[in-house]
């Protein structure tokens, strides 16, 4: 039995609190007034009989039994965010077949749970679900290969198909945990120049005129983490794949990118040919998972992303 007192608003606002330390950012976020969000603090605490931020810090600083409670909280909001997203299943069992691709950035996350949920929801179809790079997935997509594609936007102009924005995903650098100057007292560990984000982070550093020894070039984005928290150099990633790397974490110091607050959208693609209700709901069910699977999480460790890193359409 859950204590009187307990809701569902009162730890959305904690939580919103506990990630920006500021009543307004917490009103602004939750769509509640500023005394609402108060109060809503101030509830929450009775009911748990302590005082889970301290009143008297501004930005407000969570207690002891806040941090304790913050974790509970998330992961409760968490699992009721893909609750939501499994009872919003849409019936696909008209479909004969469905074909999938996606970018590896959700390996860890989002892509066994979406692969979950379509599966139950196709009850008579043949599925096809399938990690590709961007580039592979638009050259699939064109070729009828793939109904529909989540990558990152190319830039150009794509004739015959139509995008859903799924999330925001701003570049941001990483280095090893305690060197304080990365980008004057070690190598820069590039992407591969034939993927598609390498050649996004390339073109932002040329036009800020910023060039760097070439010595590594790395094609596997867990391995070029793998190399940044042994010391062995910087790189430009985006929140999608520092949450991949995970345990490379303890390694790993995380700052905005060189070259401004610019990034990439990841959307969903399919042809204009196919139905337009059954890719809409899949973007709306990979954007929920987004947010509760990624978003939420990085933001939660890394708060000056906020704002920054979100879910868009």
């Amino acid at each position: 039995m859950v204590m009187k007192g307990l809701t569902l608003r009162g730890l959305e606002v904690f939580e919103a609190l506990a990630r920006t330390g500021s009543v307004a950012q917490a009103a602004e976020i939750t769509g509640l007034s500023q005394p609402s969000v108060s109060q809503q603090l101030r509830n929450l605490e009775k009911a748990l009989g302590t005082d889970l931020v301290d009143h008297g810090r501004r930005p407000m600083r969570l207690t002891q039994a806040g941090r304790s409670f913050l974790t509970r909280a998330e992961a409760v909001l968490a699992e009721l965010q893909v609750a939501q997203s499994e009872l919003a299943v849409m019936d696909l069992g008209h479909l004969t077949t469905l074909s999938i691709g996606l970018i590896d950035d959700f390996d860890n996350d989002v892509t066994p749970r979406l692969a979950t949920l379509l599966a139950d929801s196709l009850t008579r179809s043949k599925f096809k679900l399938i990690t590709l790079s961007s580039l592979d997935l638009f050259e699939a997509l064109d070729e009828q290969r793939l109904h529909m594609a989540v990558s990152a936007h190319s830039g150009e102009v794509l004739e015959g198909v139509v995008e859903y924005p799924l999330v925001q995903d701003p570049f941001i650098l990483v280095a090893p945990r305690g060197i304080d100057q990365p980008m004057q007292e070690l190598p820069f560990l590039r992407y591969a120049r034939e993927q598609l984000i390498s050649r996004q982070i390339e073109g932002h550093l040329a036009r800020q005129q910023m060039e760097f020894e070439e010595r590594f070039e790395i094609g596997s984005h867990l391995a070029l983490m793998a190399m940044v928290s042994r010391g062995l150099g910087w790189a430009i990633t985006t929140p999608l794949g520092y949450m991949r790397a995970a345990r490379f974490h303890d390694g790993l110091a995380v700052h905005p990118a060189p070259f401004g607050d610019h990034g990439r959208v990841i959307s969903l693609f399919t042809r204009t040919d196919w139905s337009d209700q059954v890719p809409r709901e899949v973007a709306g069910m990979i954007r929920r998972l987004m947010q509760s699977q990624i978003v939420d999480p990085a933001v939660a460790q890394l708060p000056w992303l906020n704002g920054r890193l979100k879910v868009t359409g």
